[in-house]
């Protein structure tokens, strides 16, 4: 045997236990889980950030906050806030300081399941979902349909299958329920039969959050369970931009606190519409607002569990239209996820919400420049940022299957390079330039294999001739199948049946009992 065909054997053999290693079981170890740590990514200089809170500062102090809540305003006073000539309620920057300090840095977001709880706050960062999309992306017809209850259901169960999709907070509307009551009830009871990762939901009215947290003390097995581990939070915009308070949702959050439902106050102002155009001027007012709602709730109630969301939302200045993709809103949603880093809260920013109506090559773009940046930027909370299309005004079964897979290359981007001896590798290198001249079938590669890169199942990596006697499928064609595939077998049994006979004797679920299990195979 010639020294080459020696060297094309070696080679053979390297190649032969590659594919060996990529068809054993994966690795217990995932190269990109969730909860890397953010903060890489920094869009505002030093200098920069320090100037936009202390106009914030400046914004609570001197221009204050307008139609404030009797209750709020006596509680303020109090604690130190003041009305200026206009009759605004203004907060002094040292009584928001004092606010900060003793505000919640960490909490457990608990999940039905304790395997899906995970802290909030610090640097580490996880994504999910948000939204209220009245339009579902039909995966038949390929077009867009009103959302219904039964989505909201099926969206719920085919994220319980995800793993990047930390925690689910609704994200579609069940347009199909007419009353209110009736909608936010069988909101969180989709939400309930489908996961049991963390939740979110919003409430409509204050006194609808009792009967809510009623139906899950019932699922959990009793009164007071819910409050012993809070797996859901509210999704609630007390502020309304510019810089007045909602006494709907101000009742919300004080009904809330009451019943012990975490909060994530959102303020989810728009550029040059709610807010100042330029990027600055957007943060400080952005930045005031979401502290405005921090002193409303730590008010009421120090120290308990908020989510500082701060969710620059940008239009397009030429048509007024809500942009959902794009270079600015990724930019700013970074900038927000710095400024709530810098103040040391548990932080949320709003990303990865495509304009797109399609699974396709705009939404990917799309997609993929915002969840990055948020990620970088060390946001705890990345919300939106699976499965919504359209500017928010749909969601998307397959969006949400591609979604997952980008997410798990942006997590391995965030987990960076870890360089130790073993990883450095100079026994591994000394070894192939005196060997086989050839890393393929050293034991430092078989390690990092499965340790260091993560292996896309949607993703195309074939040559091209092997991609064409495939059947040429796009990525919206195999993530199609993969949502379809899940949705047809995944019928998860969260409830167990003594409770949930008890919860539709006590309130009227619309989602029928048929509808929540597999087809029988022999039909009817």
């Amino acid at each position: 045997m010639t020294s080459e065909e020696s060297r094309l054997g070696r080679r053979g053999r390297g190649r032969a236990a590659r594919i060996a290693a990529r068809q054993a079981p994966e690795a217990e170890v995932d190269p990109c889980p969730p909860g890397q740590s953010g903060g890489a990514y920094r869009p505002l200089k030093d200098t920069q950030l320090h100037t936009i809170c202390d106009e914030a500062f400046r914004v609570l102090e001197e221009i204050g906050m307008a139609e404030v809540p009797a209750i709020v305003e006596e509680r303020a006073l109090v604690h130190g806030a003041h009305l200026n000539a206009q009759g605004r309620l203004c907060y002094p920057r040292a009584l928001v300081e004092d606010i900060i300090g003793g505000a919640a840095k960490h909490f457990t977001y608990h999940g039905r399941d304790p395997r899906h709880d995970f802290e909030v706050g610090g640097d580490r960062v996880y994504f999910g979902t948000g939204g209220a999309a009245v339009q579902t992306l039909d995966r038949a017809s390929g077009l867009y349909r009103p959302s219904t209850l039964a989505d909201l259901y099926d969206f719920t169960r085919l994220i319980d299958t995800l793993a990047n999709v930390s925690w689910f907070t609704r994200c579609c509307v069940a347009t199909d329920v007419e009353d209110t009551l009736d909608l936010d009830i069988n909101t969180a009871y989709a939400l309930l039969a489908g996961t049991t990762k963390p939740v979110g939901t919003s409430f409509t009215l204050p006194e609808h959050v009792a009967p809510v947290i009623e139906m899950f003390d019932l699922a959990l097995g009793g009164a007071g369970r819910f409050r012993e581990r809070p797996f859901c939070k509210a999704h609630i915009s007390p502020v309304i931009s510019p810089l007045r308070y909602g006494e709907d949702a101000v009742g919300v959050t004080l009904e809330c606190i009451r019943l012990g439902v975490p909060i994530n106050a959102i303020v989810a102002a728009m550029s040059g519409a709610t807010a100042p155009a330029t990027p600055a001027g957007f943060l400080v007012q952005s930045t005031a607002e979401t502290l405005a709602a921090l002193v409303l709730v730590n008010l009421f109630a120090p120290g308990f569990p908020m989510i500082f969301s701060n969710w620059p939302l940008v239009i397009d200045l030429r048509t007024g239209a809500f942009c959902g993709g794009g270079g600015e809103i990724s930019m700013m949603n970074a900038a927000a996820a710095q400024i709530g880093r810098h103040l040391g809260l548990p932080s949320g920013v709003a990303a990865s919400m495509s304009d797109a109506k399609a699974v396709d090559a705009q939404m990917g773009m799309e997609k993929g420049l915002a969840a990055l940046a948020a990620g970088l930027a060390g946001a705890n909370m990345i919300y939106e940022s699976s499965g919504m299309m359209a500017s928010l005004l749909g969601a998307s079964f397959e969006a949400f299957v591609a979604d997952d897979e980008m997410l798990s290359h942006i997590h391995r981007m965030l987990r960076g390079i870890e360089v130790d001896r073993d990883s450095l590798g100079f026994e591994t290198i000394r070894e192939a330039v005196s060997g086989e001249g050839h890393f393929l079938g050293a034991a430092q590669t078989m390690a990092a294999m499965q340790r260091d890169y993560f292996y896309p199942s949607l993703a195309d990596r074939d040559e091209p001739r092997t991609w064409a006697e495939a059947g040429a499928r796009d990525l919206q064609m195999r993530a199609k199948d993969r949502a379809d595939q899940i949705l047809t077998g995944h019928f998860p049994s969260y409830i167990d049946p003594a409770a949930d006979r008890a919860i539709r004797e006590r309130f009227r679920i619309l989602l029928p009992e048929e509808r929540m299990r597999a087809p029988d195979p022999q039909g009817p």
